[in-house]
């Protein structure tokens, strides 16, 4: 586990990852600030706590936002489609490779 420091809102935080994780932690920590410095400079809410769930809850709308109600991914979070993606992946190049020597 590696502690990176980082900054919301002018709060200093110091969180913990696994190696090779970092920066996937820090594009989220700065998605975060964003979003939390864009609700506070609207000035219609106040208070730390206040602007955190509210940027709580527009993440969980874009998330939510991502799934499929319908159809065959339904239910399924982007890294069990971007599993499965690369799976069809392997797939066709298994099928195709036979095929690169007929041309």
């Amino acid at each position: 586990m590696i502690q990176l420091e980082v900054n919301i809102m002018g709060q200093s935080y110091t969180l913990a990852c696994r190696a090779g994780e970092d920066k996937a932690l820090l594009n989220a920590v700065s998605y975060l600030n964003e979003k939390m410095c864009v609700i506070r400079d609207s000035a219609k809410v106040k208070g730390t706590d206040r602007i955190a769930v509210m940027a709580a809850l527009s993440l969980a709308t874009e998330l939510l936002a991502t799934k499929s109600p319908d159809g065959p991914l339904s239910g399924l979070s982007m890294a069990e489609v971007k599993q499965k993606i690369l799976s069809m992946h392997d797939t066709l190049d298994l099928a195709l490779t036979p095929q690169e020597n007929l041309f």
